[in-house]
């Protein structure tokens, strides 16, 4: 034992960089479809292990700590994804017709630095020190210690890897077809029934045929799926015939269109509400640790300066405070220099300066704020499920009321568009902190468990965050061009534009504030339903065996339904799997490959999506893939039937694979 551990630590290492770069624009492609789509984005750093430790098995002195490095960076970069709940609002709101390279990259990747700086003293307090269970980053490192071989490179653990690889693959390659089937219109892509209430009013659910969905359902686990139930039957049990009844349609009006043009207009301003008080109590709950992590990087640093740094634990080595407070005003410059010359040119270019000083200031002292409560939560319930959007419409809140406040008075009753576009801008930078902090600090859970190096993690994840930042900028001029987006000027080639729900949803925030016509009304309803949501959630957790996440819940009552619906569905079958993995031979093992198997669909689906897009551009068609005409009668029950089984069966193929020797 005393060899091996005096052998050389191979850990941050260039080949392990460029893998997970390579990595990085798969990922990162397929989220940023996945955003676009359904406002869901999912954790890379499982699928990325799996694909490291097979491909760095290959090298003889290939270790756990190398894995880890490349799974930190495709994981960073793929969580730089979720900036797609905002940036499309640009677009949305007529300011840009797409999306320059150097300005969108520069917003990512500056705002994803500043979040990585930001969650180095957090590391202690929320990760460290923390009983925060922290999911996805606990699962990450299981599946390193068994696919590494942490007990010794053994026929069993080169057999677990391989068994990981070929199941991620399987879903990814039934996640594909599924899609592809979907694109040739054989399937229905879309299964909904709307109908009117006994008041007056109309409701319904829908649900899409997507494997992806499923798999975000299984890896969110049984509780938010119980909470975005409890949404859903808010908002279309209750909020959709009450508001429907209150706001007669015409009739030429279809039942489906009624009620779904009230939850747009009207019912997700409640969802906005519940996620913006929830989001506050979580913030609330952060002061304690929030010292107490400040303090423990002084701390540090203090004794570094006493010429005590090397009695520093290895595990307890982050970057330096000072060096991060370096890098941090280093960020803030370059964004201070995006800001001005965004504002330069146009309406708003008499207040370049006092717009963009009040910008820099609201970005740094709210960034930090966000990055605790995204840190916090994807501790508590996973980052795939931590409220981004949440804190999103937060910080489009603030930056609109503190936009507005400077900028109206100026232009009076001039066209206040060039001042929700600003808006807009400063929470894209926001929003960069928020999900960098959210994934770094499951990362670095993940690096806690096997023994990594922070400092070494801590550079991983910046080279991982400039990655992504630059695939976004092209993936959303791609989907952009063949698709478009709901509410914008001008739509894509497909005539079917993406939803981006978070991107909407949050622009219509921003007009509303500085237009002085936002519904604070629902929105206040929504506050109080957020309130007893999480006076639910507290009053359960205290029972010791329950919980109620409020985000979950609210997230369901303004998505659509057609989302929700099969989130739940994977939620409640993933549930189920896991019971019934108890009761076998391997539970661990069946458990570990169900998850690769839903992260198999996730990649898989939203891959081919991203490559329809790309042919949809290439051929000028709406749908270039379609077989059949898009009024085929089987498409229904065959997407129904094909899904559950697929689904069940996959499920029923996984156990056998796991009880193989």
């Amino acid at each position: 034992m005393a060899a091996k551990e005096a052998a050389p630590r191979v850990e941050l290492t260039v080949r392990g960089v460029i893998l997970g770069v390579l990595i990085t624009f798969v990922f990162t492609a397929a989220n940023v479809f996945l955003g676009l789509k359904v406002a869901l984005t999912f954790a890379t750093s499982i699928p990325a292990a799996v694909i490291s430790m097979a491909l760095l098995r290959a090298f003889r002195n290939a270790s756990i700590y190398e894995n880890n490095i490349v799974q930190t960076v495709a994981s960073a970069a793929g969580a730089m994804a979720s900036v797609v709940f905002v940036l499309p609002g640009l677009v949305i709101v007529g300011a840009w017709t797409g999306f320059p390279f150097w300005m969108t990259f520069g917003l990512c990747a500056l705002g994803g630095v500043l979040g990585v700086m930001y969650t180095i003293p957090l590391r202690r307090a929320l990760v460290t020190e923390s009983d925060l269970p922290y999911p996805e980053g606990v699962a990450a490192a299981q599946v390193l210690k068994v696919g590494s071989g942490e007990h010794g490179d053994t026929p069993e653990a080169e057999a677990d890897s391989r068994k990981g690889l070929i199941t991620i693959t399987v879903g990814a390659l039934a996640g594909a077809a599924y899609a592809l089937a979907t694109a040739a219109q054989l399937f229905s892509a879309e299964v909904s029934r709307y109908v009117r209430t006994p008041n007056g009013g109309a409701t319904g659910l829908g649900a899409q045929a997507s494997l992806a969905l499923f798999g975000a359902g299984h890896l969110m686990g049984v509780a938010v799926g119980a909470a975005m139930m409890v949404g859903l039957i808010v908002a279309w049990g209750f909020a959709a015939p009450i508001l429907t009844a209150m706001s007669p349609a015409d009739a030429a009006t279809s039942v489906s269109d009624w009620a779904q043009g009230v939850w747009s207009h009207q019912v997700r301003f409640i969802g906005a509400g519940a996620i913006g008080v929830a989001a506050i109590w979580t913030l609330a709950k952060l002061a304690k640790p929030l010292v107490t992590g400040v303090a423990g990087a002084m701390a540090a640093e203090r004794r570094r300066r006493a010429g005590q740094g090397a009695s520093l634990a290895r595990t307890e080595q982050d970057i330096p405070i000072g060096v991060m407070t370096l890098i941090s005003l280093a960020c803030l410059a370059p964004i201070a220099v995006i800001i001005a010359v965004f504002l330069s040119g146009g309406p708003l270019a008499g207040l370049v300066v006092p717009l963009t000083i009040a910008a820099v200031l609201y970005i740094a002292v709210a960034g930090f704020a966000v990055a605790a409560v995204c840190g916090y939560m994807a501790g508590l319930i996973g980052s795939s499920n931590s409220p981004v959007s949440g804190m999103a419409i937060l910080s489009v809140l603030g930056a609109a009321l503190i936009v507005a406040a400077i900028g109206l008075p100026v232009l009076k009753a001039g066209d206040a568009k060039p001042l929700v576009a600003f808006a807009l801008l400063v929470t894209s930078v926001l929003i960069s902190v928020a999900i960098s902090a959210n994934d770094n600090l499951q990362d670095l859970k993940t690096g806690q468990l096997v023994d990594a190096t922070p400092w070494r993690q801590q550079v991983a994840l910046v080279i991982g965050v400039i990655a992504g930042s630059l695939v976004i900028p092209v993936i959303l001029n791609l989907l952009n061009k063949a698709y478009g987006f709901a509410g914008a000027p001008v739509h894509g080639i497909s005539g079917t534009p993406l939803a981006a729900p978070q991107a909407t949803l949050i622009s219509t925030i921003a007009t509303g504030v500085i237009g002085g016509n936002l519904n604070w009304g629902l929105i206040g309803v929504g506050g109080l339903v957020g309130a007893a949501l999480v006076a639910v959630d507290e009053l359960l957790r205290r029972s010791g065996r329950y919980s109620l996440p409020p985000l979950g819940a609210a997230l369901a009552i303004y998505l659509p339904s057609s989302v929700t619906v099969p989130v739940i569905i994977g939620a409640f079958a993933g549930w189920i799997f896991d019971r019934r993995a108890d009761k076998g031979r391997s539970p661990e093992a069946t458990k570990r490959l169900g998850v690769l198997l839903v992260s198999g669909y996730i990649v898989g689906d939203s891959l081919l999506n991203v490559a329809h897009a790309a042919l949809i551009v290439a051929t000028g068609k709406g749908a270039p893939l379609a077989l059949v005409p898009a009024d085929f009668a089987p498409a229904t029950p065959l997407a129904i039937a094909v899904y559950a089984l697929v689904a069940a069966g996959l499920y029923l193929w996984v156990a056998r694979q796991a009880k193989r020797a």
